[in-house]
């Protein structure tokens, strides 16, 4: 702007200046920037918000199951949950032992498959309980019977069926096994590489405890993160504390209720030659179906008839929104 241009007074006075040294003419450098490097596959803290929901679903299951699992093996089974992180398919499988108690799910409509994991300790305590014993860890850990394999079905089973009851608070799934394994090197769910999200939950009894892994494919989650975000939860809580108020406003507006006896078509001509007594016929009878219309929308069909000296009709059926029967 030309206020901002310098006088020839300014200006000799800057060179004077800078021949002096007065002036450096040398840029101030700061710091070099310094690459740090950064794992792409770290996603536990970029990816924690994404499925804040989930932990509604946690706190559900443990519940659900801590009193379905004692009320199966007749004793107190706490349930609690332990962690939940983000690793590499690859790192997540060889993280277990053999023999471990795999158990191939899937979750429609999510695509792909999940696993339930169940430390083989904890399978023999378990299987223990289940024939009346009180749960004391074995001494060795062996592969697993024919019979042993039936009740270990059992328990999963049983599992993921509270699994099921505990999602359907974010986002409704049915389950269907799969598969069962006890070797890791046969279980093929994903690409090695591929994040996978693994939930661990601890089942404690007097005698013994042990861990539960449930781990799904960050694919198989992607299409419902949108529901299982921190954001979502809190617009779902503000539309509930709305909607409970907006029901109640609902709850008290007048409406304007018609039952209609019948209908009939008239020509003008004979609509202006009507007189005081003429008789109109319907084409509907006393023992006719009426509609009936609230704010002029027919909802219900009813029986004319009378109450007390009061006109009044009896609903017979409801009318979808296409005017059809419910």
């Amino acid at each position: 702007m030309p206020d901002q241009i310098l006088s020839q007074e300014e200006i000799d006075a800057l060179l004077s200046a800078m021949d002096r040294g007065d002036v450096d003419l040398e840029q101030n450098k700061g710091a070099a920037a310094e690459a740090v490097p950064y794992n792409l596959t770290s996603q536990n803290i970029m990816l924690r918000d994404q499925f804040s929901a989930l932990e509604e679903v946690y706190d559900k299951f443990a519940a659900l199951l801590n009193g379905s699992l004692s009320s199966l093996l007749q004793r107190v089974i706490e349930v609690e949950f332990a962690s939940s992180e983000m690793v590499k398919y690859q790192e997540c499988i060889n993280a277990f032992a053999s023999p471990t108690s795999f158990n191939i799910f899937t979750m429609e409509p999510l695509i792909g498959s999940a696993l339930l994991a169940i430390e083989p300790g904890l399978v023999f305590s378990l299987i223990d309980c289940m024939f009346g014993g009180k749960g004391k860890p074995v001494s060795r850990i062996r592969e697993f019977t024919l019979l042993e394999q039936r009740m270990i079905t059992k328990l999963a089973m049983e599992m993921l069926s509270q699994l099921q009851k505990a999602w359907a608070i974010v986002q409704p799934v049915k389950i269907n096994v799969k598969k069962t394994e006890s070797k890791p090197e046969y279980v093929h769910l994903v690409s090695p590489h591929e994040m996978m999200v693994v939930i661990v939950f601890t089942l404690k009894g007097k005698e013994f405890s042990g861990n539960v892994h449930f781990c799904l494919s960050y694919l198989m989650l992607e299409p419902v993160k949108e529901k299982l975000s921190s954001k979502y939860l809190r617009e779902k809580d503000i539309e509930n504390t709305w909607s409970q108020q907006l029901q109640q406003l609902l709850m008290d507006t007048p409406v304007t209720l018609i039952a209609e006896l019948g209908r009939t078509r008239q020509t003008i001509g004979d609509i202006l030659n009507l007189q005081v007594d003429d008789v109109i016929s319907l084409r509907s009878g006393p023992d006719d179906q009426i509609v009936v219309a609230v704010d002029h929308v027919p909802k219900y069909l009813a029986y004319p008839g009378a109450i007390k000296g009061n006109r009044a009709v009896e609903i017979a059926a409801l009318l979808d929104r296409n005017g059809g029967h419910v």
